[in-house]
């Protein structure tokens, strides 16, 4: 069933205490693992996704329960020690009992994980293929995912013939899924979106934003995460995946939380070529002077303080902000995106 614990939060809280949960899954883009330090304990929910996972543990120890095991799919760096770590914040913060983190540190599993499939979203024609049912997506065929740890005895994910792997560490995985098939999507998504475009499969099947992805993919992200034999036919089989025909991949999909998202997986890849180089690969550098043209210039879904920042400031304040990016790049060359169309052919050339 799903439960909107906005609408429905004794129903949420309901769910903390019933014994047979075990594991909990997530996947709130890369902007949702964020302490807030405005939620309390008391919010019918917490604004925040750890603090929604904080009233569920308290809740659950509360009503002397066994700790759970969280698998969080966010594409970031150590998404469950982070997450972890945004709950034991929100403990202290709320003052909850020494014997509450006590019990959060050695009752309950955070495992880093790191999930490649694509999700396009709910489809356009759900009505003839589910009709009423809200819950239809749409996916790809493939998928994969690494899980440090080893729950299988609980959890036979593999005994279930699916392409999971328990490992003690998903740090190589999620660098090469990141920088190749997620960079991908984040460094066309602007370009794409101002030359009107709309789907994945629209990219691929234009020829300018094909070549202009499969440059920043074969020219800058595979060079610098390593051109080996693996590193190439994983990007090689994610040019296929973007072909795929029966998967309407909307970009908007994909724009979604665009700052942080450009910061962990295109950004990467942009200072280890200028590292390397000692020039910025110019595919990215177009990218980036998109999504600011289109943060500029449309409505978008992003955290408030950085959409409206980047709509107020000029471009060399917005490259110099370390709280956006990260890092300052204001030594990045302006690039003029007026004409999306002759930006890319720039810097292809």
């Amino acid at each position: 069933r799903a439960v909107n614990p906005y609408r429905e939060f004794d129903s949420f809280i309901e769910i903390a205490q019933n014994p047979d949960l075990r594991f909990v899954v997530s996947n709130t883009t890369e902007a949702g693992i964020a302490f807030d330090p405005a939620c309390r304990l008391t919010d019918a929910p917490a604004a925040s996704f750890p603090g929604k996972v904080a009233q569920l543990l308290y809740a659950r120890w509360q009503a002397g329960l066994s700790g759970l095991v969280f698998l969080p799919c966010e594409l970031i760096d150590d998404n469950a020690a982070k997450l972890k770590a945004c709950v034991l914040r929100y403990a202290a913060a709320w003052a909850l009992p020494g014997a509450f983190t006590a019990w959060l540190e050695t009752e309950n599993a955070f495992c880093n994980t790191l999930v490649d499939r694509i999700v396009s979203g709910f489809p356009a024609d759900a009505d003839a293929l589910a009709p009423g049912d809200r819950l239809l997506d749409v996916c790809e065929p493939y998928h994969f995912w690494a899980i440090e740890g080893n729950y299988e005895a609980e959890l036979p994910l593999q005994a279930a013939g699916l392409n999971v792997v328990w490992t003690d560490s998903v740090a190589g995985y999620k660098k090469r899924k990141v920088r190749i098939l997620n960079g991908a999507h984040t460094a066309m998504v602007f370009p794409a979106l101002l030359a009107g475009l709309e789907t994945v499969g629209d990219c691929m099947r234009d020829g300018l934003l094909r070549a202009f992805c499969e440059s920043y993919t074969f020219g800058c992200s595979l060079p610098m995460l390593g051109d080996t034999p693996e590193n190439r036919a994983f990007a090689l089989a994610v040019t296929e995946r973007f072909e795929n025909p029966f998967l309407a991949h909307r970009l908007a999909s994909i724009a979604l939380n665009s700052v942080s998202k450009f910061a962990v997986r295109v950004l990467p890849t942009m200072l280890d070529h200028k590292a390397k180089t000692g020039v910025y690969p110019k595919t990215a550098a177009v990218s980036l002077a998109a999504l600011i043209e289109y943060y500029k210039t449309h409505d978008v879904t992003d955290v408030p303080a950085h959409a409206a920042y980047i709509k107020a400031h000029t471009t060399e304040e917005i490259l110099a902000n370390e709280a956006l990016w990260g890092v300052d790049l204001s030594d990045l060359p302006a690039v003029d995106v007026s004409d999306i169309r002759e930006a890319i052919k720039w810097s292809l050339s």
